[in-house]
Protein backbone atom coordinates (compact mmCIF):
# COMPACT_ATOMS: atom_id res chain seq x y z
CA UNK A 1 0.00 0.00 0.00
CA UNK A 2 1.13 3.25 -1.09
CA UNK A 3 1.56 5.74 1.74
CA UNK A 4 3.20 9.34 2.57
CA UNK A 5 5.98 9.67 3.97
CA UNK A 6 5.91 10.34 7.25
CA UNK A 7 8.41 12.34 10.39
CA UNK A 8 8.16 11.83 13.85
CA UNK A 9 6.74 9.47 15.73
CA UNK A 10 4.87 6.49 14.33
CA UNK A 11 0.87 7.35 13.39
CA UNK A 12 -1.56 6.84 16.05
CA UNK A 13 -2.70 2.92 16.53
CA UNK A 14 -6.57 2.54 15.74
CA UNK A 15 -8.64 -0.65 16.79
CA UNK A 16 -12.34 -0.61 15.14
CA UNK A 17 -15.05 -2.46 17.12
CA UNK A 18 -17.34 -3.59 15.38
CA UNK A 19 -17.11 -4.27 11.56
CA UNK A 20 -20.33 -5.14 9.88
CA UNK A 21 -23.47 -2.84 9.22
CA UNK A 22 -22.85 0.36 10.31
CA UNK A 23 -19.62 -0.54 10.71
CA UNK A 24 -18.07 -0.43 7.39
CA UNK A 25 -18.50 2.97 6.94
CA UNK A 26 -16.21 3.34 9.95
CA UNK A 27 -13.78 1.14 8.62
CA UNK A 28 -13.94 3.15 4.97
CA UNK A 29 -12.86 6.36 6.69
CA UNK A 30 -10.14 4.38 8.63
CA UNK A 31 -8.50 2.91 5.26
CA UNK A 32 -8.41 6.24 3.64
CA UNK A 33 -6.85 7.69 6.64
CA UNK A 34 -4.60 4.76 6.74
CA UNK A 35 -3.37 4.88 3.36
CA UNK A 36 -2.35 8.62 3.99
CA UNK A 37 -0.31 7.74 6.88
CA UNK A 38 -2.19 9.29 9.46
CA UNK A 39 -3.16 6.04 11.55
CA UNK A 40 -1.91 2.49 11.35
CA UNK A 41 -4.92 0.37 11.59
CA UNK A 42 -3.73 -2.29 14.26
CA UNK A 43 -7.16 -4.25 15.03
CA UNK A 44 -10.64 -5.73 13.61
CA UNK A 45 -13.01 -6.40 16.55
CA UNK A 46 -16.13 -8.46 15.93
CA UNK A 47 -17.78 -11.76 16.61
CA UNK A 48 -17.67 -12.54 12.62
CA UNK A 49 -14.35 -11.18 10.66
CA UNK A 50 -14.28 -9.94 7.12
CA UNK A 51 -15.25 -12.13 4.45
CA UNK A 52 -13.84 -11.85 1.51
CA UNK A 53 -16.23 -9.69 -0.15
CA UNK A 54 -16.52 -7.13 2.37
CA UNK A 55 -12.97 -6.72 2.03
CA UNK A 56 -13.75 -6.23 -1.50
CA UNK A 57 -16.73 -3.60 -0.66
CA UNK A 58 -14.82 -1.48 1.67
CA UNK A 59 -11.31 -1.59 0.27
CA UNK A 60 -13.43 -0.08 -3.29
CA UNK A 61 -15.33 2.23 -1.55
CA UNK A 62 -12.03 3.79 -0.06
CA UNK A 63 -10.61 4.46 -3.26
CA UNK A 64 -7.56 3.34 -2.37
CA UNK A 65 -5.27 0.87 -4.81
CA UNK A 66 -7.23 -1.98 -3.56
CA UNK A 67 -4.90 -5.15 -4.26
CA UNK A 68 -2.35 -3.68 -2.00
CA UNK A 69 -5.23 -2.74 0.61
CA UNK A 70 -6.79 -6.20 0.56
CA UNK A 71 -3.15 -7.23 1.18
CA UNK A 72 -2.59 -5.03 4.40
CA UNK A 73 -6.28 -5.79 5.40
CA UNK A 74 -5.32 -9.50 5.65
CA UNK A 75 -2.34 -8.94 8.03
CA UNK A 76 -4.56 -6.67 10.31
CA UNK A 77 -5.33 -9.15 13.75
CA UNK A 78 -8.73 -9.99 13.97
CA UNK A 79 -10.18 -10.76 17.73
CA UNK A 80 -13.89 -11.31 18.20
CA UNK A 81 -14.58 -8.98 20.95
CA UNK A 82 -13.02 -6.25 23.13
CA UNK A 83 -11.40 -8.16 25.90
CA UNK A 84 -10.23 -10.95 24.05
CA UNK A 85 -7.89 -8.03 22.14
CA UNK A 86 -6.86 -6.10 25.42
CA UNK A 87 -6.17 -9.83 26.95
CA UNK A 88 -3.59 -10.43 23.82
CA UNK A 89 -2.03 -6.84 24.80
CA UNK A 90 -2.67 -5.03 21.75
CA UNK A 91 -4.34 -2.06 23.40
CA UNK A 92 -4.33 0.87 21.02
CA UNK A 93 -3.80 4.56 21.00
CA UNK A 94 -7.64 5.09 19.78
CA UNK A 95 -10.80 2.20 19.84
CA UNK A 96 -13.18 3.01 17.45
CA UNK A 97 -17.06 1.57 19.13
CA UNK A 98 -19.34 1.09 16.76
CA UNK A 99 -21.42 -1.45 18.71
CA UNK A 100 -25.35 -2.06 19.91
CA UNK A 101 -26.25 0.59 21.82
CA UNK A 102 -26.67 -1.17 25.45
CA UNK A 103 -22.84 -2.09 24.84
CA UNK A 104 -21.63 1.46 24.54
CA UNK A 105 -21.23 2.39 27.91
CA UNK A 106 -19.45 -0.75 29.31
CA UNK A 107 -16.97 -0.54 26.03
CA UNK A 108 -15.97 2.44 25.92
CA UNK A 109 -15.13 2.79 30.04
CA UNK A 110 -13.07 -0.54 29.77
CA UNK A 111 -11.24 0.86 26.58
CA UNK A 112 -10.36 4.07 28.64
CA UNK A 113 -9.40 1.74 31.57
CA UNK A 114 -6.90 -0.28 29.30
CA UNK A 115 -5.30 3.48 28.27
CA UNK A 116 -7.24 4.39 24.73
CA UNK A 117 -9.04 7.39 23.42
CA UNK A 118 -12.71 6.53 22.16
CA UNK A 119 -14.56 7.61 19.38
CA UNK A 120 -17.90 7.02 20.23
CA UNK A 121 -20.49 5.55 17.70
CA UNK A 122 -24.27 7.32 19.18
CA UNK A 123 -26.23 7.17 20.72
CA UNK A 124 -23.35 7.55 24.09
CA UNK A 125 -25.36 6.04 26.35
CA UNK A 126 -28.32 4.18 27.23
CA UNK A 127 -29.13 6.30 30.02
CA UNK A 128 -28.03 9.36 32.33
CA UNK A 129 -26.64 7.15 34.53
CA UNK A 130 -24.39 5.48 32.21
CA UNK A 131 -23.64 8.70 30.68
CA UNK A 132 -22.64 9.99 34.45
CA UNK A 133 -20.47 6.78 34.93
CA UNK A 134 -18.62 7.28 31.58
CA UNK A 135 -17.82 10.83 32.21
CA UNK A 136 -16.39 9.28 35.30
CA UNK A 137 -14.28 6.73 33.94
CA UNK A 138 -13.02 10.04 31.31
CA UNK A 139 -12.36 11.73 34.39
CA UNK A 140 -10.14 8.90 36.08
CA UNK A 141 -8.51 7.86 33.40
CA UNK A 142 -7.28 11.27 31.97
CA UNK A 143 -8.61 9.96 28.26
CA UNK A 144 -10.59 11.47 26.46
CA UNK A 145 -14.23 10.19 24.42
CA UNK A 146 -15.46 11.62 21.05
CA UNK A 147 -18.89 10.80 20.30
CA UNK A 148 -20.15 10.28 16.34
CA UNK A 149 -22.69 12.83 16.20
CA UNK A 150 -20.89 13.55 12.58
CA UNK A 151 -23.07 16.69 12.46
CA UNK A 152 -20.56 18.49 14.96
CA UNK A 153 -17.63 18.65 12.64
CA UNK A 154 -19.61 20.87 9.91
CA UNK A 155 -18.57 24.12 9.59
CA UNK A 156 -22.44 24.84 9.18
CA UNK A 157 -23.43 25.04 12.62
CA UNK A 158 -20.89 28.25 13.48
CA UNK A 159 -22.17 29.80 10.60
CA UNK A 160 -25.86 29.50 11.90
CA UNK A 161 -24.33 30.54 15.45
CA UNK A 162 -22.81 33.94 13.71
CA UNK A 163 -25.86 34.50 11.93
CA UNK A 164 -27.78 34.44 15.14
CA UNK A 165 -25.73 36.32 16.63
CA UNK A 166 -25.65 39.14 14.32
CA UNK A 167 -29.32 39.00 14.79
CA UNK A 168 -29.54 37.97 10.94
CA UNK A 169 -32.99 36.54 11.53
CA UNK A 170 -34.33 38.70 14.46
CA UNK A 171 -34.18 37.28 18.06
CA UNK A 172 -33.96 33.40 17.92
CA UNK A 173 -37.63 31.93 19.28
CA UNK A 174 -37.13 28.24 18.63
CA UNK A 175 -35.36 25.56 16.38
CA UNK A 176 -37.44 22.78 14.99
CA UNK A 177 -36.18 19.31 12.98
CA UNK A 178 -38.22 17.30 10.28
CA UNK A 179 -36.74 14.12 9.78
CA UNK A 180 -39.45 11.30 7.50
CA UNK A 181 -37.71 8.63 6.66
CA UNK A 182 -38.61 4.88 5.33
CA UNK A 183 -37.77 1.93 7.18
CA UNK A 184 -38.68 -1.60 6.47
CA UNK A 185 -39.83 -4.59 8.14
CA UNK A 186 -36.17 -5.85 7.53
CA UNK A 187 -35.00 -2.78 9.60
CA UNK A 188 -36.16 -3.82 12.94
CA UNK A 189 -35.49 -7.55 12.41
CA UNK A 190 -31.76 -7.60 11.63
CA UNK A 191 -30.63 -8.14 15.06
CA UNK A 192 -31.75 -9.10 18.87
CA UNK A 193 -31.33 -5.60 19.75
CA UNK A 194 -33.10 -3.53 16.98
CA UNK A 195 -36.49 -2.02 17.67
CA UNK A 196 -36.29 -2.81 21.48
CA UNK A 197 -36.56 -0.80 25.06
CA UNK A 198 -34.66 -3.10 26.59
CA UNK A 199 -32.85 -6.26 26.58
CA UNK A 200 -31.41 -8.34 29.07
CA UNK A 201 -31.93 -6.24 31.85
CA UNK A 202 -30.57 -3.39 30.27
CA UNK A 203 -31.63 -0.24 28.49
CA UNK A 204 -31.30 0.08 24.87
CA UNK A 205 -33.69 2.71 23.68
CA UNK A 206 -33.66 1.88 19.70
CA UNK A 207 -36.26 3.80 18.85
CA UNK A 208 -36.09 7.03 16.01
CA UNK A 209 -35.62 9.65 18.13
CA UNK A 210 -33.10 7.95 20.09
CA UNK A 211 -30.98 5.97 16.84
CA UNK A 212 -31.90 6.54 13.64
CA UNK A 213 -32.94 10.29 13.38
CA UNK A 214 -30.54 11.38 16.81
CA UNK A 215 -28.79 13.49 14.61
CA UNK A 216 -32.16 15.61 13.97
CA UNK A 217 -32.30 15.81 17.82
CA UNK A 218 -29.17 16.31 18.81
CA UNK A 219 -28.70 19.09 15.90
CA UNK A 220 -31.42 20.87 17.11
CA UNK A 221 -30.31 20.98 20.75
CA UNK A 222 -26.75 22.21 19.75
CA UNK A 223 -28.34 25.37 17.60
CA UNK A 224 -30.57 26.19 20.46
CA UNK A 225 -27.26 26.31 22.77
CA UNK A 226 -28.26 23.16 25.10
CA UNK A 227 -25.41 21.06 24.81
CA UNK A 228 -25.22 19.67 28.50
CA UNK A 229 -27.45 18.09 30.67
CA UNK A 230 -28.62 21.32 32.57
CA UNK A 231 -29.18 23.21 29.19
CA UNK A 232 -32.33 21.25 29.43
CA UNK A 233 -35.29 22.43 31.25
CA UNK A 234 -37.93 20.06 30.39
CA UNK A 235 -38.67 17.15 27.52
CA UNK A 236 -42.50 16.59 26.49
CA UNK A 237 -42.63 13.11 23.91
CA UNK A 238 -45.20 12.13 21.80
CA UNK A 239 -44.75 8.74 20.48
CA UNK A 240 -46.30 6.03 18.35
CA UNK A 241 -45.73 2.96 16.69
CA UNK A 242 -46.58 1.23 13.29
CA UNK A 243 -44.67 -1.42 13.28
CA UNK A 244 -44.89 -4.00 15.46
CA UNK A 245 -41.39 -3.23 17.93
CA UNK A 246 -41.16 -2.43 21.36
CA UNK A 247 -40.17 1.69 21.03
CA UNK A 248 -41.35 4.70 18.68
CA UNK A 249 -41.02 4.93 14.64
CA UNK A 250 -43.18 7.65 14.57
CA UNK A 251 -42.40 10.44 16.97
CA UNK A 252 -42.32 14.43 18.51
CA UNK A 253 -40.05 15.37 20.89
CA UNK A 254 -40.66 18.64 22.16
CA UNK A 255 -37.33 20.41 24.81
CA UNK A 256 -37.92 23.58 26.58
CA UNK A 257 -33.88 24.81 26.82
CA UNK A 258 -32.97 26.54 30.27
CA UNK A 259 -32.94 29.56 28.44
CA UNK A 260 -36.74 29.13 27.68
CA UNK A 261 -36.34 28.21 23.79
CA UNK A 262 -38.15 25.34 22.58
CA UNK A 263 -36.67 22.81 20.60
CA UNK A 264 -39.26 20.66 18.37
CA UNK A 265 -38.27 17.06 16.78
CA UNK A 266 -41.12 15.46 14.55
CA UNK A 267 -39.81 12.42 13.17
CA UNK A 268 -40.65 9.29 11.99
CA UNK A 269 -39.68 6.05 9.88
CA UNK A 270 -43.01 5.82 8.54
CA UNK A 271 -43.08 8.12 5.30
CA UNK A 272 -44.23 7.31 1.70
CA UNK A 273 -41.19 8.44 0.81
CA UNK A 274 -37.40 9.34 2.45
CA UNK A 275 -36.58 12.75 2.73
CA UNK A 276 -33.37 14.42 3.74
CA UNK A 277 -34.16 15.82 6.91
CA UNK A 278 -33.65 19.12 7.82
CA UNK A 279 -33.06 21.68 11.08
CA UNK A 280 -34.70 25.04 10.78
CA UNK A 281 -33.73 27.96 13.01
CA UNK A 282 -36.46 30.20 13.96
CA UNK A 283 -36.23 33.97 14.47
CA UNK A 284 -38.56 36.81 14.98
CA UNK A 285 -37.18 38.26 11.51
CA UNK A 286 -36.57 35.12 9.34
CA UNK A 287 -34.88 31.95 9.62
CA UNK A 288 -31.99 29.39 8.84
CA UNK A 289 -32.45 25.96 6.87
CA UNK A 290 -29.81 23.34 7.47
CA UNK A 291 -29.59 20.44 5.09
CA UNK A 292 -27.40 18.87 7.65
CA UNK A 293 -26.51 15.70 5.05
CA UNK A 294 -24.87 18.59 2.53
CA UNK A 295 -24.25 21.06 4.87
CA UNK A 296 -26.04 23.44 3.17
CA UNK A 297 -27.53 26.83 5.03
CA UNK A 298 -30.16 28.40 3.43
CA UNK A 299 -30.44 31.98 5.44
CA UNK A 300 -34.15 34.28 5.14
CA UNK A 301 -33.08 37.05 7.08
CA UNK A 302 -32.81 40.81 7.35
CA UNK A 303 -30.07 40.86 4.53
CA UNK A 304 -32.17 39.09 1.52
CA UNK A 305 -31.96 35.44 1.33
CA UNK A 306 -28.50 33.51 0.70
CA UNK A 307 -27.05 30.22 0.59
CA UNK A 308 -23.72 28.85 2.46
CA UNK A 309 -21.73 25.38 1.38
CA UNK A 310 -19.80 24.32 4.51
CA UNK A 311 -16.94 22.40 5.03
CA UNK A 312 -16.89 19.10 7.67
CA UNK A 313 -13.97 17.73 9.52
CA UNK A 314 -14.07 13.78 10.18
CA UNK A 315 -14.66 13.24 14.02
CA UNK A 316 -11.91 10.68 14.07
CA UNK A 317 -9.40 13.16 12.64
CA UNK A 318 -10.18 15.78 14.53
CA UNK A 319 -9.52 13.07 18.03
CA UNK A 320 -6.16 12.13 16.32
CA UNK A 321 -5.32 16.04 15.79
CA UNK A 322 -6.65 16.33 19.87
CA UNK A 323 -4.23 13.78 20.90
CA UNK A 324 -0.90 15.07 19.24
CA UNK A 325 -1.97 18.85 20.33
CA UNK A 326 -4.91 19.24 23.29
CA UNK A 327 -5.31 23.19 22.19
CA UNK A 328 -7.41 21.44 19.34
CA UNK A 329 -10.76 20.94 21.01
CA UNK A 330 -12.72 17.76 20.31
CA UNK A 331 -15.95 18.83 18.03
CA UNK A 332 -18.12 16.70 19.97
CA UNK A 333 -16.93 15.90 23.15
CA UNK A 334 -18.72 13.16 25.63
CA UNK A 335 -20.02 15.96 27.86
CA UNK A 336 -21.42 17.84 24.98
CA UNK A 337 -24.01 15.19 24.73
CA UNK A 338 -25.95 15.41 27.70
CA UNK A 339 -28.85 17.25 26.60
CA UNK A 340 -29.32 14.76 23.97
CA UNK A 341 -28.99 12.01 26.72
CA UNK A 342 -31.56 13.93 28.49
CA UNK A 343 -33.62 13.04 26.17
CA UNK A 344 -33.01 9.94 25.58
CA UNK A 345 -33.48 9.35 29.39
CA UNK A 346 -36.95 10.77 28.88
CA UNK A 347 -37.76 8.44 26.25
CA UNK A 348 -36.27 5.56 28.53
CA UNK A 349 -38.04 6.13 31.77
CA UNK A 350 -41.41 7.49 29.47
CA UNK A 351 -44.16 4.93 28.86
CA UNK A 352 -44.56 2.54 26.02
CA UNK A 353 -45.36 4.57 22.51
CA UNK A 354 -48.93 4.33 21.49
CA UNK A 355 -49.59 1.51 18.87
CA UNK A 356 -51.06 3.05 15.39
CA UNK A 357 -54.71 2.04 14.69
CA UNK A 358 -54.37 0.12 11.57
CA UNK A 359 -57.13 1.69 9.87
CA UNK A 360 -54.21 4.96 9.37
CA UNK A 361 -51.30 2.60 7.68
CA UNK A 362 -51.08 1.34 4.77
CA UNK A 363 -48.20 -1.63 3.83
CA UNK A 364 -46.20 -0.59 0.94
CA UNK A 365 -43.94 -3.38 -1.15
CA UNK A 366 -41.50 -0.94 -3.12
CA UNK A 367 -38.00 -0.21 -3.51
CA UNK A 368 -36.94 2.39 -1.24
CA UNK A 369 -33.81 4.69 -0.91
CA UNK A 370 -32.96 2.91 2.49
CA UNK A 371 -30.07 -0.31 2.38
CA UNK A 372 -32.74 -3.06 2.17
CA UNK A 373 -35.92 -3.12 0.35
CA UNK A 374 -39.17 -4.78 1.25
CA UNK A 375 -42.28 -3.96 2.82
CA UNK A 376 -42.57 -0.51 4.88
CA UNK A 377 -45.55 0.66 6.64
CA UNK A 378 -46.83 4.17 6.03
CA UNK A 379 -48.47 6.42 8.46
CA UNK A 380 -51.22 7.80 6.61
CA UNK A 381 -50.33 11.99 5.55
CA UNK A 382 -47.32 11.48 8.48
CA UNK A 383 -45.29 13.86 6.40
CA UNK A 384 -47.46 16.89 6.59
CA UNK A 385 -47.64 16.10 10.63
CA UNK A 386 -44.25 15.99 10.82
CA UNK A 387 -43.99 19.73 9.26
CA UNK A 388 -46.75 21.12 11.01
CA UNK A 389 -45.41 20.24 14.66
CA UNK A 390 -41.86 20.98 14.11
CA UNK A 391 -42.99 24.94 12.81
CA UNK A 392 -46.05 25.47 15.59
CA UNK A 393 -43.82 23.18 18.50
CA UNK A 394 -47.02 21.46 19.05
CA UNK A 395 -47.29 17.33 19.42
CA UNK A 396 -49.32 15.35 16.99
CA UNK A 397 -51.99 14.99 19.88
CA UNK A 398 -52.07 18.69 20.07
CA UNK A 399 -52.23 19.16 16.29
CA UNK A 400 -55.36 16.39 16.15
CA UNK A 401 -53.67 14.41 14.28
CA UNK A 402 -56.26 11.35 13.73
CA UNK A 403 -53.93 8.55 14.75
CA UNK A 404 -52.69 10.03 18.02
CA UNK A 405 -53.69 10.01 21.42
CA UNK A 406 -55.78 12.72 23.45
CA UNK A 407 -52.82 14.18 24.90
CA UNK A 408 -48.94 13.71 24.99
CA UNK A 409 -46.96 12.92 28.34
CA UNK A 410 -44.60 14.94 30.18
CA UNK A 411 -41.09 14.38 31.70
CA UNK A 412 -39.93 17.12 33.96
Amino acid sequence: MTKHPRHGPPAPSVALVGIHGHGRSHLVRILRSWTGGDLRLTALVDPRPLGPDAVDEVTAASGAPTRDLATDLATVPWYPDLGAMLAAGAAPDVVVLCTPIHTHGPLATRALQAGCDVLLEKPPAASLGELDRLLAAESATGRVVQVGFQTFGSAALAAIDEIVAAGEIGELTGVGAVGTWVRTTGYWTRSSWTGRRSLGGRPVVDGVVTNPLAHAVVTALRLAGARTVDDVASVDLDQYRANPIEVDDTSVVRVTTSRGIPVTAALTLCAATQTTPHVTVQGSRGQVVLDYYADIVEVTGTAGIRTITAGRTDLLTNLLRHRSDPSVALLCPLRDTGAFTRVLDAVRAGPDPTRIDPGHITAVTDDTTTSDDGTHLVVRDVDRWCARAAAEHATFAELGAPWARPAAGTAG
